[in-house]
């Protein structure tokens, strides 16, 4: 993948694969959530809060480094939610003003109970791709072993442990994220932050 793809914004699509970290915060710390520094100059890139302190439920906010909101993630909600096949999450692009823009929608099956249970994304404007998405999650994030691929079967993010990490460590609070070149890095950690939630990790209420 040689061409840029902003889906947040084109600061954050990179000419060149790019490793990020992920560190999980307890819920006493924050509220919980994760920071993501890039491996190369160990700079934070982005940050997710939990909604442990001031967040609310079904709500999640990815901040740059500096703490500045960049995109909103809000689930739907209500009775026709949750009598529907799935369960949908919109992430919206933030500006100065705090206006949102619609940027994607991710769909995930009413069940967590399956693994690969086919969550998929569909990026805005529409009409990019004939099948109704763009991007499908394949693996199981829990597991911190899954990737963001297009339609096509391309892996434009992929998620993993270091095995020595691995072997020291128990829980997954420590994974990486490595991301292809021209992939919108804001897009893909609000993904994961969405799936950081699903699966009722660090982010969760």
């Amino acid at each position: 993948m040689n061409n840029m793809m902003p889906i947040v914004s084109k600061l954050y699509c990179s000419a060149s694969q790019t490793v990020l970290g992920v560190r999980r915060r307890p819920h006493v710390v924050n509220g919980g959530g994760f920071v993501v520094t890039d491996c190369s100059t160990q700079k934070v890139v982005f940050r997710v809060h939990g909604c442990g302190v001031h967040g609310k439920k079904g709500e999640l906010i990815l901040r740059d480094g500096d703490e500045e909101p960049l995109l909103l993630m809000r689930r739907k909600g209500g009775m026709v939610e949750a009598l529907s096949l799935y369960k949908k999450w919109k992430g919206y692009n933030l500006d100065y003003e705090g206006l949102q823009n619609m940027v994607f929608t991710l769909k995930e099956p009413n069940s967590c109970l399956v693994k690969n249970n086919g969550i998929r994304i569909s990026v805005e404007p529409r009409a990019m791709s004939s099948k109704g998405w763009n991007f499908e999650i394949r693996g199981y994030f829990p597991d911190k072993c899954c990737s963001i691929v297009d339609t096509r079967g391309n892996i434009v993010a992929q998620v993993g442990m270091n095995k020595e990490v691995e072997k020291l460590m128990e829980s997954k609070d420590v994974y990486h994220v490595v991301v292809k070149p021209g992939m919108d890095q804001a897009f893909v950690f609000g993904v994961i932050a969405i799936l950081d939630y699903i699966y009722g990790e660090s982010t969760n209420c």
